[in-house]
């Protein structure tokens, strides 16, 4: 599992690659956490999947929290690019009812 991220304007961008399982899902929280609080002026975070070739439920647990935390801030949310093979799995978690798909 590998995370970058980059920030332009008002989007806080997160590039997610490999997979995010039970075995990254903490160290990814962790990194995320200290990305926004360390990082200001953004209103918008996106999650970027274009390189994630698997997530399981502790993946949606991880994006759910996340987007939690950042609704109580006004900060939008978002899902960028998936796979298909993490599409599939973000379509029947239902996650798109409550983080939008750009």
């Amino acid at each position: 599992m590998h995370i970058n991220y980059s920030i332009d304007n008002e989007y806080l961008y997160f590039y997610l690659s490999g997979e995010l399982d039970q075995h990254y899902a903490k160290s990814v929280k962790e990194y995320i956490e200290r990305i926004l609080s360390d990082t200001k002026g953004y209103t918008k975070v996106v999650f970027n999947m274009s390189e994630l070739c698997f997530m399981d439920s502790t993946g949606i647990g991880m994006l759910l929290g996340r987007y939690k935390h950042l609704k109580k801030c006004g900060v939008e949310c978002f899902i960028e690019n998936p796979t298909l093979n993490v599409e599939k799995v973000l379509e029947l978690s239902g996650i798109y009812e409550v983080i939008k798909k750009i």
